[in-house]
């Protein structure tokens, strides 16, 4: 089956004349008709290869794990890093993120943005040809490409665009909302940027339909709980508290994962853990992992090292914490074990998170769903060895640190520092380097993409 092409829009350069030659690459060949169901299914595989890693022999490009094949990721803990990591690798893009310097022609974000689009559009097609997939499956597959396309936007606003805390989500630029197939390049297809809150209400839209159209297991493809998962971050992001711990707190009561014995094994695995809700696969023929590559040492299939966890994280742990054991030393710097054996799977959502979620919304709201706040972190803690809080030492710093602490290096850092208006580097949340530029590519191809303020035109 030959690919189906999908970037919003893409500008190649000219290898003669050294002018820009604008390329639309969203255009669906002919030749792949989704006109059965084994195409639907097989477009499907494609839509899942584009989440985990954009290549699709369109662009040259450096890295393969974007999306959730690692990329974002990263770059979520690079810029809430402030001092607790360091990137110490000779890859310059990468540099540019931790550093809070990107600029438009970073081919590793742009790979992001191509990559997303190339993956929702996958989703349009199957989802405008659902009526050609047999009927007894129509619900699963209209409801994993409706998961697959609301984490795509879900992973596009974020990093393009400020922060859902910085307010004004009505008249703050998103990103395009495409959700109709793209077979042909026209005026029609120079989509501008749809508000936050726009994208935001889309993602909650495809995520809580697929949540109802998914059964309960799937596989290691995007199930139900699954879908309410990433809503819990999508409610959470939003200060919807009450959503976000009812999404968090369906998962756990479906009593279908359960953390792992130690929290060492929900690492590290060739297969997915009882704790992982999602998780991207790999194994030496195929799948991402460039938590792995990146964060890892050549002992163990990684790069050199790019990535070293600082004393001033370390610091952060009490005494006797088994997490602290999860870290180690290669290559003459300290390393996240989370991410050291290559051709493992790539958790992306782990229970211990709506634990987390379920506790902080409780807390604040001062409600008791599901279980009380104290019982939800000390059970985190009792996992690794922790005494457990007594009731009077329970505050939402508590419940803050222990979700630090708990999801260190996994890409949560800059959401959480953006949902709480923190800081890293002495950038401020919603600072306009914070955020990541619109490919310089996709400017000069769509005439009604506006650039984010601080990235000139």
């Amino acid at each position: 089956m030959k690919k189906i092409y999908i970037a919003i829009l893409t500008v190649a350069l000219g290898a003669c004349s050294g002018e820009l030659d604008i390329k639309p690459q969203q255009a669906l060949d002919e030749s792949v008709a989704m006109s059965s169901d084994a195409n639907i299914k097989k477009a499907l595989l494609g839509a899942y290869d584009g989440l985990s890693g954009y290549n699709a022999n369109l662009l040259p490009s450096p890295s393969f794990g974007s999306l959730w094949g690692g990329d974002l990721f990263m770059y979520s803990e690079l810029l809430a890093a402030d001092g607790e990591i360091s990137w110490v690798g000779t890859f310059n893009q990468p540099r540019e993120v931790f550093g809070k310097r990107m600029l438009t022609n970073n081919v590793y974000i742009r790979n992001n943005w191509t990559g997303a689009y190339y993956t929702i559009n996958i989703c349009n097609n199957i989802l405008e040809s659902i009526d050609n997939v047999l009927a007894e499956d129509q619900d699963r597959v209209r409801g994993e490409a409706l998961f697959i396309r609301g984490v795509a936007y879900f992973e596009l606003v974020r990093f393009f665009a400020q922060p859902y805390s910085a307010g004004a989500t009505s008249t703050n630029p998103g990103v395009p909302l495409v959700l109709e197939a793209t077979k042909d390049i026209t005026e029609e297809s120079l989509v501008a940027r749809a508000t936050v809150d726009q994208v935001y209400q889309q993602v909650i839209s495809d995520l809580t339909t697929a949540e109802s159209l998914l059964p309960e297991t799937n596989g290691v493809f995007a199930a139900k709980y699954a879908a309410a998962a990433v809503l819990s971050r999508v409610y959470l992001g939003m200060a919807d508290y009450a959503n976000a711990r009812d999404a968090a707190n369906r998962v756990i009561e479906s009593e279908i994962y359960e953390l792992t014995a130690t929290f060492a094994e929900a690492f590290n695995n060739s297969e997915n853990s009882t704790e992982d809700i999602m998780a991207m696969q790999t194994n030496a023929q195929d799948g991402n992992n460039n938590m792995q590559l990146y964060w890892s040492v050549p002992d163990f299939g990684g790069r050199d090292g790019d990535v070293e966890i600082t004393d001033k994280h370390l610091n952060l742990y009490e005494n006797g914490d088994e997490r602290l054991d999860m870290f180690y030393e290669g290559n003459g710097a300290i390393r996240s074990g989370k991410w050291k054996n290559q051709f493992t799977v790539l958790p992306c959502i782990r229970l211990a998170e709506m634990y987390l979620t379920r506790a902080e919304a409780n807390f604040r709201l001062g409600t008791v769903i599901g279980d009380l706040p104290l019982n939800d972190i000390n059970l985190i803690r009792d996992r690794v060895n922790l005494l457990d809080l007594l009731p009077g030492q329970l505050t939402l710093a508590a419940i803050l640190k222990e979700r630090k602490l708990e999801l260190a290096h996994e890409g949560s850092a800059i959401h959480d520092l953006k949902r709480l208006k923190g800081s890293a580097d002495g950038f401020a949340y919603n600072a306009n380097a914070m955020v990541f530029p619109i490919p310089i590519r996709e400017i000069n191809a769509n005439k009604n993409l506006k650039q984010n303020p601080g990235y000139g035109e």
